[in-house]
């Protein structure tokens, strides 16, 4: 076939057939590659713009392989991005509490401060066997163990914790 009897990539009538023809698997490419539809939506549209601004550049038999290959570098970038977003809040997660009130934020310090000041008023074996079941997450039989006591010694000094606690903190 000779350059002259290909259709111009640039003339809106084949532009536009190109379109119709295309739109709906480019899309559905997009689509198992995203997973969300409007992204998928949102990067067919963006390669056809790009297909669109290149025309000139862009024979019409190779503006199907032009366009997969936009649409799948736009992906990789938008991919790698939300990766760099998603490390980013990881990295930031305690600098996110811009959603709170300031009284929340307030009546929280407050409500720690009284905590911890209960906690500090346990004696020590009722402190230890708490701290060590809620703070290290050992069980029972692991604390047994740790303090060479009995479980129900463990079980004991918890339940007692969490009362004298409870009298302290009552809201």
């Amino acid at each position: 076939m000779s350059l002259n009897s290909l259709p111009n990539t640039c003339d809106e009538i084949n532009f536009s057939a190109f379109f119709k023809v295309n739109i709906k698997p480019l899309r559905n490419y997009l689509l198992y590659k995203f997973g969300n539809k409007e992204k998928a939506e949102d990067m067919a549209q963006d390669a056809f713009v790009k297909l669109w601004q290149n025309c000139k550049s862009v024979p019409f038999d190779k503006a199907k392989s032009f366009l997969y290959t936009v649409a799948n570098n736009n992906s990789l970038n938008v991919i790698a991005h939300e990766k760099v977003v998603l490390e980013y809040q990881k990295k930031n997660v305690s600098l996110d509490k811009t959603n709170e009130s300031p009284e929340f934020i307030l009546e929280e310090k407050q409500f720690k401060e009284k905590l911890l000041k209960a906690i500090e008023n346990l004696n020590e074996t009722q402190r230890v066997a708490f701290l060590m079941h809620r703070i290290d997450q050992k069980k029972y039989s692991e604390i047994a163990e740790e303090l060479n006591i009995s479980v129900k010694a463990v079980e004991k000094r918890i339940h007692i914790a969490l009362i004298e606690l409870r009298k302290h903190i009552s809201i």
